[in-house]
């Protein structure tokens, strides 16, 4: 594929698996491969969080709806806190033929579309969270692997811009997973496996290209649980730039975490739309969502590129997406909640653009451990799912049910992802 890679960068043999920072810049083919394929598992993963299990569950155990997705959307997070560096860290290890990284997406793939059939056929609520637990297990491994390829085959000068692009790939995601449903909207099996079948079709596309780089025998460390463990810790006062990202970008996931998960809720209990309406006003509310992100961060990312600034385009895209959730929770109609939708589009669409780039270039071992270590950033991505539904029920509960109070909360943790930036020191 013309394109796919700057010629100078193609492998004429097996890469060593600890090479330098990449001096090639990549080619639109790669970028393209590479977007699809991170939007592909978003679509897989995230259609079930907007939509499905919630419907799912609600079909299963309409009394207790509220509190059962809060379970397994809790339980299932945990899983996937487990998922991302675990299955990061045997990537960075992984001998094969195949290289370190493919192995890895595909079977990631083939393992979560599996998770999803099971929650599709499920006669109660306990199979779906079984199903669901797979799900973010085999889904984060995906997730783990694409986006170490940022590092591994990206130079810094041009992170900005293709994490722009990939920036794009969650709210494309979203946007094809709530159409997909609307489409096959009488059917639970198609609900779950449209979005699935078409994300593995994605990532293998990807397979198929990549050049992933293949770590040989020799240069594998005989295993040592201990010291295996312990890779999995990185220390706050050794690394202080990459932990107060970390927190950012928990504290900012954890505002986006409320409104993906009690979205239908809201618009139910709150604007009073029956459950019937719901995938066609989400899919609505994704479309203008994820608009804003379509245009803000591919802009936001190049800009950040060329003005080699990261911190002010995070600080300020967290006050927004901030203020997005406070309109949210204002709104007292449909449209005046899409108003809310658009500015927190704005603010995602900089904040995972630049913020992706941003700690590419704060990973403390990018040579040995770029998947290990950005697997342990995703858990920043992960546990809010876990917290949000933790907390959730316990402002609710303090507010009498009142979802402009859960909106409010959101708001102020989003705020403060902004702040949390503010520290970095080696990073402008």
């Amino acid at each position: 594929m013309a394109g796919f890679i700057a010629p100078e960068a193609l492998p004429s043999q097996p890469r060593a698996a600890h090479a330098q920072i990449p001096a090639a810049r990549v080619g639109w083919g790669f970028v393209t491969l590479l977007a699809l394929a991170y939007a592909g598992t978003w679509l897989a993963l995230l259609t079930p969080v907007l939509v499905t299990v919630a419907l799912r569950v609600r079909e299963l155990a309409p009394d207790t709806a509220a509190a059962s997705l809060s379970l397994v959307f809790g339980i299932g997070a945990c899983f996937a806190l487990v998922g991302n560096p675990v299955f990061g860290r045997l990537s960075d290890r992984t001998v094969s033929r195949f290289g370190m990284r493919r192995p890895w997406m595909l079977g990631g793939m083939l393992a979560g579309s599996g998770a999803l059939l099971l929650i599709a056929l499920a006669p109660n609520v306990g199979v779906v969270l079984i199903g669901w637990c797979l799900a973010q297990l085999a889904f984060n491994a995906v997730l783990a692997t694409v986006v170490a390829v940022l590092p591994d085959h990206v130079p810094p000068e041009q992170r900005g811009t293709v994490a722009g692009v990939l920036g794009m790939c969650m709210p494309v995601g979203q946007v094809g997973g709530t159409f997909l449903v609307q489409t096959v909207a009488g059917s639970t099996l198609m609900m779950f496996m449209a979005p699935a079948v078409i994300g593995s079709v994605a990532v293998l596309l990807l397979v198929l290209r990549l050049p992933d780089r293949r770590l040989q025998p020799g240069e594998v460390e005989p295993f040592d649980p201990r010291e295996w463990v312990r890779s999995l810790y990185i220390d706050p006062r050794r690394h202080p730039d990459f932990a107060w990202t970390w927190l950012s970008r928990f504290l900012f996931v954890t505002g986006t975490a409320f409104l993906s998960t009690y979205q239908p809720f809201f618009l139910i209990d709150k604007l009073g739309h029956s459950a019937a309406s719901v995938p066609g006003l989400i899919f609505t509310s994704t479309l203008v969502q994820a608009t804003m992100i379509v245009v803000a961060s591919p802009v936001s990312g190049r800009l950040s590129d060329a003005l080699s600034r990261r911190k002010p385009f995070v600080v300020g895209a967290a006050a927004a997406y901030a203020t997005g959730l406070w309109l949210i929770a204002a709104s007292d109609t449909f449209t005046t909640f899409l108003v809310g939708v658009a500015v927190t589009g704005v603010g995602q669409g900089v904040y995972f653009a630049v913020d992706l780039a941003l700690v590419t270039q704060l990973l403390p071992n990018r040579q040995r451990d770029a998947a290990k270590d950005l697997g342990l950033f995703n858990i920043a991505n992960a546990l809010p799912q876990s917290v949000a539904p933790a907390i959730a029920p316990a402002i609710l509960a303090l507010s009498g049910g009142d979802y402009v109070w859960l909106f409010i909360v959101a708001g102020g943790i989003a705020f403060l992802g902004s702040v949390a930036i503010l520290p970095l020191r080696t990073v402008r």
